[in-house]
């Protein structure tokens, strides 16, 4: 393990990480049980987009342990699929590239899908998570 995990690391905080993967968690679901996409949902829906607020309100709070990296983690998940939803977009306004968006959407919602969950388990057993840095 790297020296990040071995700092303190305040209980409340764990819970807090808890509920920003629930957040994005909700908006998987919703993606899911709704017309929209799981990519869709996941970038423009409120539960994510608060979830992005909570985690810059307290990043410099975790800094130094081993929530920094499910901090990180989450939002190298959400810059990215955001980036790729948005830039991608208006390419179906373009009729014969419409099957592409809607790959291109589908893997990203895959990709989100398995982020999130393998955050989520690796949260559950105080793990960090590999690097996943921001610019």
């Amino acid at each position: 393990m790297d020296e990040s995990s071995t700092a303190t690391v305040d209980p409340r905080h764990v819970s807090y990480t808890h509920i920003m993967y629930g957040l994005h968690a909700v908006a998987i679901v919703m993606g899911l049980l709704t017309a929209a996409s799981i990519a869709g949902w996941f970038v423009f829906g409120w539960p994510s987009i608060i979830a992005v607020v909570m985690n810059y309100a307290r990043r410099r709070a975790v800094r130094g342990t081993w929530l920094e990296s499910h901090f990180r983690w989450q939002l190298w998940t959400f810059w990215p699929a955001a980036v790729l939803i948005i830039c991608f977009s208006p390419l179906v306004f373009t009729i014969i590239l419409i099957p592409l968006v809607i790959a291109l959407y589908a893997v990203v919602g895959l990709w989100v899908v398995y982020r999130i969950a393998r955050g989520w388990l690796a949260l559950r057993y105080r793990r960090p998570l590999p690097g996943s840095r921001l610019p």
